[in-house]
């Protein structure tokens, strides 16, 4: 893997802004891992997260000339690539996303249930989540977003995000129990 400190990637940058190719290169290289993996946690699998890294870095080429330097390039290139697995599933999966809250059943979820999981074993857990489950989850417990960011950035209700949240939460705990009974 490729260093990089703010320096570089100015420089870095301003090759890419007079498209030139070892630069491309270069920044792929260098943001690429963590960018999969943004990725693959909203991909159903390993193809999937490959077309949406590809797209990911189509976007980031065609604006880069409009990073700012304000915080950091990888900051910015996040924001696109999260941006794009949101664009992807919202097109691709819309209706997935919108489910009844009524029809949410009552349980409950035991907090230390996700803390015995090593983050590995939680990412394969994850992707087992359904599409609109997986989003939501994603966006709200790692990404940090609020429901009210969800709900604009997903085209649903702010209620909804919280359905997905918490039918999530309920999906994770079932799969986690049925793995520590086996």
């Amino acid at each position: 893997m490729v260093n990089v400190n703010a320096d570089n990637y100015s420089s870095i940058i301003t090759e890419c802004i007079d498209r030139q190719p070892k630069a491309q290169k270069k920044l792929f290289e260098i943001l690429a891992p963590k960018m999969y993996a943004i990725c693959v946690r909203y991909a159903k699998d390993s193809d999937d997260a490959k077309d949406l890294i590809q797209d990911g870095f189509i976007r980031l080429f065609k604006n880069i000339d409009k990073f700012e330097n304000r915080g950091s390039f990888e900051g910015w290139a996040k924001r696109i690539f999260i941006n794009t697995c949101i664009e992807y599933y919202r097109k691709q999966q819309k209706e997935q996303l919108k489910v009844e809250i009524e029809n949410t059943p009552e349980f409950s979820i035991d907090s230390n249930a996700l803390s015995l999981l090593k983050a590995a074993d939680l990412m394969l857990i994850i992707q087992k989540l359904p599409m609109g489950y997986r989003t939501v989850f994603n966006l709200f417990a790692i990404e940090g977003y609020s429901h009210e960011e969800i709900a604009a950035q997903l085209g649903i209700s702010i209620n909804t995000s919280k359905s997905q949240l918490f039918k999530a939460r309920q999906h994770l705990q079932e799969i986690i129990l049925k793995q520590e009974l086996q």
